[in-house]
């Protein structure tokens, strides 16, 4: 699994910056997410910063993004901020699979970059799949 600080403590190796991970639905954390099996998903990481932080978290994410572009299964990115100066970021991913995500967020690579992210920095991640809802929504 991602090397981070959980919710509750710090890292053990004591870096002064490591991303906090959080789960956003407590009974399906993202763990749980990982290994499930299922074609196409859309990961959902809402991060909230500091202020003061917020350049190095963008600096942080754009390596990420980088980084997750060249991965095998990855389709597309969007970042988006809260609106009036707020310090909520929501990214928007496009996965070909849970597996092929899987591969890419628990790649020992990807871990350790995540050691640059500023230390007021939590990201909440989750995977979701479309819903059809009639007249509305396709799946």
């Amino acid at each position: 699994m991602v090397a981070a600080r959980a919710a509750s403590g710090a890292h053990p190796m004591k870096d002064t910056t490591m991303l906090t991970l959080r789960p956003l639905d407590p009974i399906v954390p993202i763990e749980k997410q990982l290994g499930a099996s299922l074609s196409p998903v859309v990961l959902i990481n809402v991060f909230t910063v500091d202020a003061a932080e917020v350049d190095a978290l963008l600096a942080a994410w754009e390596h990420d993004a980088n980084w997750m572009k060249q991965q095998p299964g990855y389709i597309s990115t969007q970042l988006h901020r809260g609106i009036a100066g707020s310090c909520v970021f929501l990214n928007y991913a496009v996965w070909e699979s849970v597996e092929r995500f899987r591969a890419a967020f628990t790649h020992p690579e990807f871990a350790s970059a995540l050691g640059a992210y500023p230390s007021s920095a939590v990201a909440q991640p989750h995977l979701f799949s479309r819903v059809a809802v009639p007249n509305l929504c396709a799946a």
